[in-house]
Order: structure tokens, then C-alpha cells, then sequence
């Protein structure tokens, strides 16, 4: 608690969009400043200061900007004039009209010989922490002292009034308690508005100024004899630091913003929300798969009603991309940057340093090297001495010791550290040093993730032995009637496909074209078109390769790569599966024989079955081949063969070409409906059953219920499914592996005779 001040400053601010309880939150520059000055202990009023700011957007010539060097005018309060201030005062800039008022206050101040001390005071938090400080950030404008600490009113107020709600008070609400007549102007009534978007009239701030002072003399006065003492702080700087994972963080105390530049650091976060305080080590930036940023990172503040005001920046700007800014919970905070490692937290133990992360290290780089890395060469002035030398410097391992690449290292200013990061891309040994400027949330990121975690995962062992393994590599004597085509503009339409086709067009089977989407469901780039013979696939591919196609719904334009593959081919990618150019088969498969890269599709895409291939020869070659044929069809038939339709479902007309009608068509769930038909039971063997078995069942599932409608196509009796014992597993009965029966498969279930359905 501090002593009183001599002098408060009633403060009011007006931008050019929202006002009231949404000042602030559409970005709208600042136009109108408002103050009048209060003598706390002879308890007086100084005179009612207007200050506007004007930007000056005309063409002045040489003559003209000679004249106007000022862009200060003060002006008498003239008759005419409708505002009721004393002084009126205009700037062309908000950096000069912060100035000017910082002047005119003390100018005041001194004129008046009561005291020295002075603070402002406003009502809420909104016009400090959500208007001058957020602009003067964007536009780099240093901020006198005078506004990173002021009192609010309305918290003064609840002191003495504690029923009162902070959130719906206002001057007004405060004036009619305290018995203030307030004269309300009929064009603006706080009570009636129904629209806080709207901008204020001009006169209102001086009036708002105006009872703000008579509440403030009310509060000074008997009964009350209030004492201003308590002041809300505005955080200068952002204090880097590190956090435990044992330390609580309150979930209303955090927020998570998106869409941040790749390269922006934790201080360029603090100035993004600069006005609002943030908790000592409390912005830390996300981490993709790949230890690389990306684009996200969670904020604490220190307190929930400065995570409210973050709240109000969403979709603000940061150069020139906006950010979105969302609720978080204090577990999310602690996964990013909580830590236990000493050596970690020994490391970030040094306050006010400059972290700097190197990345794509020799693995057998040492202190030493780092350290010459960063000395100055020769001729060289510049200077980047690393803080602490070797103790600087902290390379990341993986848990049993070996490097990963990866290191930070620590310097003592800013400058060092710019001039480090200008030997982004120097040689280190033989490779290329990637450097960027890091957090210390970062290090404890990339720490966990490195030791935390198993270096390569240990599935558990399966229950039942299962069936040898099968290659899905298609055969090597496959009919090469399709095409693929790589690189599409991720804007490209069916459309753009059949333009960049062009004579070719006329050679593709109906509803031959099918678009490869990734696992969110957005075009993958890829598509694979179904052509009729093989020798116009391949004139196709020679005459297209290496094409620019263009997108009807975008500006973008990229080259094509086309090459030919076959159905079986075709089946694999769009199931999920992946085709390498250096596996090796039973044959030679070259590089350009092949044509394919692995897909850019890693889940189940099923194309939607309307045409019929010729059936790959068996893999196995066991006992089981015969059983696992008959339950596995070959791909390219199970992807596309034809399935029996019933009467009044059927998707297409039977008339016509119908590649152009694909809203119906791109890759379908990998679930049949249940309208329609399934695969007909196998008869040909003359096994009366067998055992299949399902591992991966969902915790939630309905048990027996869900295994027969997953099976519903092959005919399985009821009585024929069951659940494997939890104790025979050590899983909870929501995941254990079910045994199913089914017909026509095996005649006895010994060992080693289950099938695995994970393989369809």
C-alpha cells in the first residue's frame, strides 16, 4: 500500500469505432483524450482539457509544410464551439498527442505547487489498457510514465459500495448513488443504449470527464474520506521464466492464440497484448510433430480479468495477419511449458537473457565449436559472446545420451543476440546451422519431447498369431490403364482436370476421375483418372507431363505431373497405403516404373465402386490362401467392383457419361450404407467355419451389437461372436479383442488359424 497522491487526473478516451463496454476491442484509433485535473487534499477542481487528434491527409506543398512545422495548435474555447472544455488542444499523430498531454499535465501540476505525485484515473480498465497501450505498440510509439499506472474508479467505488457489480457500473450509475445530478445529453443515454458499436458524440467525453470528477470529490469527502493508495499497474516489460508441472494454474487465467507468425518470439506476444499483464514466464509457443513452430501459443495472465480483456483482441492484428485468440485451461499451459529437468531449470535460471535455439548440429558438435561458431571471424567487429561461456550453451539428447542436433544457447542483450542470428545458414563442420530466436517455454518443450517420450514405440504382442505377413504392393503384370496426377492446384475443380486433359477427355471411363482428399478432408493435390485403354494412358502421360494447369477459382497455376499406374495401384494409395519407390519386389520395380510417390493420404479413402478389374493373382501361399481369398477380395475389385444396388437407390442415371457429376462421387467413407449391397458370403470352400479376429474395438462400443452390424454382409449367426476376458489381455472390456466365428473359413480354429480384419 502506498500513501495518497496530491493530484488524480480524470482520464476519458474516445476512438473512432465502439464505445462503452467494447472500447477498444475493434482496433479503431484513438480521437479524443479528455482530462481535468483534481487537488486531493484541498479537495479543487483544475479546468476541463480537450485534446483531438486530427491526422493531416492533405498534399502540402514545401511552402505550406514550412508553415505548419507545428502540428500543436492550441485554441481558445470560442462561442461557436460546441465542446464545454476550458482548453482545447489538436495533434496530428497519436506519439504527439501523447506528448502533449504528458507536458501539459505537468505544466499544470507545477503551476498549481500542492504537490508532485500524480496518477490518473479512469473509469474501468478499458481506455488505458485497451486503447492507449495497444495502439502505441502496433505503431511503436514509446508511452510516457504517467500511463503505466492509474486508479480505477469504479473498484474505489465498490469499496465502499460492495453490492455494486463491476461489469454494470458506469459514471452515471455512480453519480446517482453518490446523489450527483449528472445532466445526460438526449442524444446519448447510457442506460438506453442498445448498440455499444456506436460512436460517442463528441461532447459526451468532456461531460463524462466532468462527473468523474465530481464522483471523485464525493468519495474524498464525509461521510466516505476515501483514500486512493491501491493502483493498478501496467506491466513495462515481459519477465521470461520457467514453470513446474507441479505448479497450479487457474484454467480462467490462460488463452490460446492462433495464426501467429512462424517467426515471432514470446516479447512480440507481450507487445501484442501489451496492456495487459501477463504472469512471469507466461507465453509459451507451441510445437508441431516436427519441433518446428507452429503458428499457436498459450498465454497466462495474471489474473482472470486480464484474460477477459485478452479475450476482447480477438482476430486484432500483428503485421499483417490477425489473430485469433480462444479460451484455454491451465493443463494445456503446463503441457507447453511446465518441466522438472534441473539442468533445464539451471539453464533458465539467468534472468534477462536472450535465448537463441541452433538447429541441424553435427552430432558430434561440442562446446567448444559452438563457442568458435559464434566468435567473431576475421576482420569482423561484430561481437556475440555467449552468456556464461560453455554454461551458456545446452544441447539436447535424447534419453539415452545421444544428440539430437538440437541446442540453445544464451546471450546477454539484445544486440548479441541479432548479431548471432545474422549467422543464420554459416557452416558448422559440413552442415548448415538453422538459427531463431527461442523462449524458455520452447526449451522446455523441445526437452520433453526428447526425453519424455519412447524413441520408437513397443507395440504390445498379439494375443493369437496371425496369418504370414501379406504385401500390398499390387502384382507386377497389372494393366497400367490408369493415371495419376501430382501437384494439382489445391483450388483445382473436376473442371480444371478435363480442361488440362483436352483430347484425352474423351478417353475416360464414366465417373472415372477420383480426387484424393488428406485427413481433414481438403484436396491432397493428387487424383487419379481411369482411362480406357492403356495405350491412351500412356500418350496421356507423355504428352501432359510437366503442364502448367490453371484454377478457375484462384489465381495460382502450377505444372503437373502425370504419370500412368494401374487399378491395383490406384486401390492402394486410396486406401491409405503407400507405394515406395526403392521397395523391392519379386521383380525389378524401377523408379520410372512405378510413377508414384507415396500418398499424400494416410486414412481409409474409398473410391465409390462402378467399375470391375481383372482380379490380382494370391500372395499366400499357405493352406489359409484359399480362406484368406475368399474373405479378402483383391483391391482393385473391392474398391471398385461393382455392388449389387436395390431398386430406387441407384446414384447415377443410366444414361449418358456422367464424369462430370462428382458432388456424389469423391472419396466415400470407408462404411457401405446400409441400403445397399454387401459382398455375397464365399460358398466355393467346403470348410464350415472359421475365426476372425478384431482388435481395436472402441471403449464405447455396444459389444455383440456393433460386431454383427460390422459383419452384417457376411452372414455370421449371432451366437457365433464373443468378447475375449479382460484378464486374458490386462485391458478393460471396452478394448479387448474380440473372436468371431465366421462360415465357409477354417474347418478346425487350432493355432495360428485366426485372421486379422485389421488387413481389409
Amino acid at each position: 500500500m502506498t500513501a495518497q497522491v496530491d493530484y488524480l487526473v480524470v482520464l476519458f478516451t474516445a476512438t473512432s469505432g465502439a464505445s462503452g463496454e467494447l472500447l477498444g476491442s475493434d482496433e479503431k484509433e484513438l480521437v479524443q483524450l479528455a482530462w481535468q485535473l483534481v487537488d486531493v487534499q484541498n479537495k479543487k477542481l483544475g479546468k476541463v482539457n480537450e485534446l483531438l487528434i486530427k491526422p493531416d491527409l492533405s498534399d502540402l506543398t514545401e511552402e505550406k509544410e514550412e508553415e505548419e512545422e507545428e502540428d500543436v495548435v492550441e485554441e481558445r474555447a470560442e462561442e461557436e464551439n460546441r465542446s464545454k472544455a476550458d482548453c482545447v488542444f489538436t495533434a496530428t499523430s497519436l506519439e504527439t498527442a501523447l506528448n502533449l498531454f504528458h507536458l501539459q499535465l505537468t505544466n499544470e501540476v507545477n503551476s498549481a505547487g500542492a504537490g508532485t505525485s500524480v496518477c490518473l484515473c479512469t473509469d474501468g480498465q478499458l481506455h488505458i489498457r485497451q486503447v492507449i497501450h495497444p495502439e502505441a505498440a502496433s505503431k511503436n510509439i514509446l508511452v510516457p510514465d504517467c500511463f503505466y499506472s492509474f486508479f480505477d474508479l469504479r473498484k474505489e467505488f465498490k469499496k465502499h459500495f460492495p453490492a455494486s457489480d463491476l461489469k454494470a457500473l458506469n459514471v452515471h450509475i455512480m453519480a446517482e448513488s453518490l446523489s450527483i445530478p449528472a445532466d445526460v445529453p438526449a442524444m446519448w443515454d447510457p442506460s438506453a443504449t442498445l448498440d455499444p458499436s456506436a460512436v460517442l458524440p463528441a461532447e459526451v467525453a468532456v461531460q463524462q470527464v466532468q462527473i468523474m470528477a465530481n464522483i471523485v470529490l464525493a468519495l474524498l469527502a464525509e461521510p466516505f474520506s476515501h483514500t486512493f493508495s491501491n493502483q493498478e499497474r501496467v506491466s513495462e516489460k515481459f519477465e521470461t521464466g520457467t514453470c513446474s508441472k507441479m505448479e497450479k494454474v487457474c484454467d480462467n487465467t490462460v488463452i490460446r492464440a492462433r495464426g501467429l507468425p512462424w517467426q515471432s518470439s514470446d516479447q512480440d506476444i507481450a507487445r501484442f497484448f501489451r496492456g495487459l499483464n501477463i504472469a512471469k514466464g507466461g507465453a509459451a509457443l507451441c510445437l508441431n510433430a516436427q519441433g518446428r513452430r507452429n503458428g499457436e501459443a498459450l498465454v497466462r495472465f495474471v489474473s482472470e480479468e486480464h484474460r477477459d480483456l485478452a479475450l476482447q483482441r480477438h482476430k486484432h492484428h500483428m503485421g499483417n495477419r490477425y489473430i485469433e485468440v480462444y479460451k484455454a485451461t491451465g493443463e494445456d499451459f503446463l503441457k507447453i511449458a511446465g518441466g522438472t529437468s534441473n539442468e533445464v531449470a539451471m539453464f533458465l535460471s539467468r534472468e534477462d537473457q536472450i535465448i537463441v535455439r541452433m538447429r541441424g548440429l553435427p552430432f558430434t558438435a561440442t562446446h567448444e565449436q559452438v563457442l568458435n561458431f559464434f566468435s567473431p571471424g576475421e576482420g569482423l567487429k561484430e561481437t556475440c559472446p555467449v552468456s556464461g561461456g560453455k554454461d551458456g550453451i545446452l544441447f539436447v539428447r535424447y534419453p539415452d545420451g545421444r544428440p539430437t542436433g538440437d541446442a540453445f544457447v544464451l546471450f546477454a542483450c539484445e544486440e548479441h543476440a541479432q548479431c548471432a542470428l545474422r549467422k543464420h545458414k554459416e557452416i558448422l563442420g559440413r552442415r548448415y546451422i538453422e538459427l531463431f530466436k527461442s523462449t524458455a517455454a520452447e526449451v522446455q518443450q523441445v526437452l520433453n519431447r526428447y526425453s519424455s517420450a519412447p524413441l520408437i514405440p513397443v507395440a504390445p504382442a498379439p494375443l493369437v498369431s496371425i496369418l504370414p505377413t501379406v504385401s500390398l504392393l499390387p502384382p507386377p503384370g497389372s494393366m497400367r490403364d490408369c493415371l495419376r496426377l501430382r501437384g494439382l492446384p489445391y483450388t483445382a475443380s473436376i473442371e480444371d482436370i478435363l480442361t488440362f486433359l483436352g483430347e484425352f477427355t474423351h478417353d475416360i471411363r464414366p465417373h472415372g476421375v477420383h480426387m484424393v482428399l488428406n485427413q481433414q478432408g481438403r484436396p491432397s493435390g493428387d487424383c487419379f483418372i481411369q482411362m480406357t485403354s492403356a495405350e491412351r494412358a500412356l500418350q496421356a502421360s507423355q504428352r501432359l507431363h510437366k503442364h502448367v494447369m490453371s484454377s478457375q477459382r484462384g489465381s495460382n497455376s502450377r505444372y503437373v505431373e502425370v504419370f500412368p499406374c494401374s487399378a491395383e495401384e490406384m486401390g492402394l494409395v486410396l486406401m491409405g497405403g503407400s507405394l515406395s519407390h526403392t521397395h523391392t519386389h519379386t521383380h525389378t520395380r524401377t523408379r520410372s516404373g512405378t510413377g508414384l510417390s507415396p500418398p499424400p493420404c494416410k486414412s481409409r479413402r474409398l473410391s465409390p465402386p462402378s467399375y470391375s478389374f481383372t482380379p490380382a493373382p494370391p500372395v499366400l501361399q499357405t493352406e489359409a490362401a484359399a480362406a484368406a481369398a475368399a474373405l479378402y477380395p483383391p483391391m482393385g475389385q473391392v474398391l471398385l467392383s461393382p455392388r449389387p444396388l436395390p431398386p430406387g437407390h441407384a446414384y447415377y442415371p443410366a444414361s449418358a457419361q456422367l464424369y462430370m457429376n462428382y458432388t456424389a462421387y469423391y472419396p466415400s467413407p470407408p462404411g457401405s450404407p446400409t441400403t445397399m449391397g454387401f459382398f455375397p458370403s464365399p460358398s466355393s470352400l467346403s470348410s464350415p467355419g472359421g475365426l476372425v479376429r478384431m482388435p481395436g474395438l472402441t471403449y464405447n462400443s455396444n459389444g455383440v451389437k456393433d460386431l454383427i452390424n460390422a459383419v452384417q454382409g457376411y452372414q455370421s449367426p449371432a451366437e457365433s461372436v464373443s468378447l475375449l476376458s479382460s484378464s486374458l489381455i490386462g485391458q478393460s472390456s471396452g478394448g479387448d479383442a474380440p473372436l468371431m466365428s465366421l462360415p465357409a473359413l477354417m474347418t478346425k480354429p487350432a493355432a495360428g488359424q485366426y485372421l486379422d480384419l485389421t488387413l481389409l
